[in-house]
């Protein structure tokens, strides 16, 4: 492939119903399978969403491989609902169906369903690659690491308002430290092997900054559901004092309560001090893979295409909330102490309560 076209930056006031929805996931952690429909312009947008998936609607092997997987959606729905697919829907291109997706009446609703069920498969099938590869979690890694870095450094050179950027991996200390403090020390469990860290400049930048990420590292779809914490913005509250986002809230398949949104969602760390705030959300980000590796891979892996997915955790913050985290009780210092008091406690004791 070509050195990879990317979205430009769009300020607040310039995020669509389409970016607003996918910041709405992340925020949360939720999935887009509970959506009834999709939000597409028309077909450039469309097939942008693709390409943040490392499948381009331009190769011929990528659009086989899409197609591919629209066939076996459809065979699925057939068998096991007895679902009916006109032909002119059966008979899209997936850009197509992204588009029609987003329009109305039940051609939409089976666009939708198709969709739904090609995320659920690529997803599945990705995994299965990934066991297939004679490849390492240092390679994985290392291919994750230069697509973020590539869209980091192409947003900086855009003039993005980020402050600090920060790419790591958990040592093996902090691996193990994470598991003896809780309660399902598994590793399957360690979403955050991977993680980069960005501060803004203001909380009116995060917005924005999210909204490049989803369009060009890894789209809404990507975002792991259940794995978010957000405890910077409630949705409804912040969206109703910008008036560019409080005109799409209507819009919105997914009304935000407002009794329940009023104010961030709690943490879900209990070694974090009640002040700590932050936002960040784990994304399964779509690598692909290099030729020598799928040259290398057994003839079983071929059918699965060349796109692998690899779990990170994203954190956005500003920097005022930054410095404030840095503070007294919600220090990490102050996280680390009272993280190994808790593992001291239970290597010694237990659970004695």
């Amino acid at each position: 492939m070509t050195r990879p076209r990317r979205d430009r930056i769009r300020s607040l006031d310039e995020l669509t119903l389409l970016d607003l929805e996918g910041i709405d996931i992340a925020l949360r952690g939720g999935s887009v399978v509970d959506w009834h429909r999709l939000s597409f312009t028309g077909r450039d947008e469309a097939a942008a969403f693709l390409r943040a998936q490392e499948m381009d609607v331009e190769d011929a092997a990528d659009r086989a491989r899409l197609e591919a997987l629209k066939n076996a959606a459809i065979d699925y729905l057939r068998r096991h609902f007895d679902f009916p697919v006109p032909r002119p829907v059966a008979n899209d291109d997936v850009v197509s169906l992204l588009v029609r997706a987003s329009g109305k009446g039940h051609r939409q609703l089976c666009a939708c369903t198709i969709l739904k069920v090609m995320h659920i498969m690529h997803h599945l099938e990705a995994r299965e690659l990934l066991f297939m590869l004679p490849t390492s979690h240092e390679q994985m890694f290392r291919l994750v690491e230069k697509k973020v870095y590539a869209v980091i450094g192409d947003a900086l050179a855009q003039g993005m308002p980020i402050v600090e950027f920060i790419g790591g991996r958990k040592t093996k200390d902090s691996l193990y430290a994470k598991l003896l403090s809780k309660p399902e020390a598994d590793a399957t469990h360690v979403y955050d092997r991977l993680r980069f860290r960005i501060v803004t400049v203001e909380r009116d930048d995060i917005f924005p900054v999210l909204s490049y990420l989803l369009r060009n590292l890894a789209p809404c779809n990507a975002v792991v559901p259940g794995q978010s914490t957000n405890t910077i913005f409630g949705l409804r509250t912040y969206c109703e004092r910008h008036e560019a986002l409080r005109e799409l809230l209507p819009l919105m398949q997914r009304q935000p309560d407002p009794q329940l949104e009023a104010e961030p969602t709690e943490l879900d760390n209990r070694f974090s001090a009640s002040s700590y705030r932050v936002l960040h959300f784990v994304i399964d980000v779509p690598v692909r893979i290099p030729d020598a590796l799928l040259e290398a891979a057994p003839p079983a892996a071929w059918p699965l295409g060349r796109v692998l997915l690899v779990q990170a955790e994203i954190q956005i913050i500003d920097q005022t909330t930054d410095r404030l985290n840095e503070e007294g009780d919600a220090s990490h210092e102050a996280y680390k102490r009272r993280q190994k008091l808790a593992i001291m406690r239970r290597l010694k004791v237990g659970n004695a309560d």
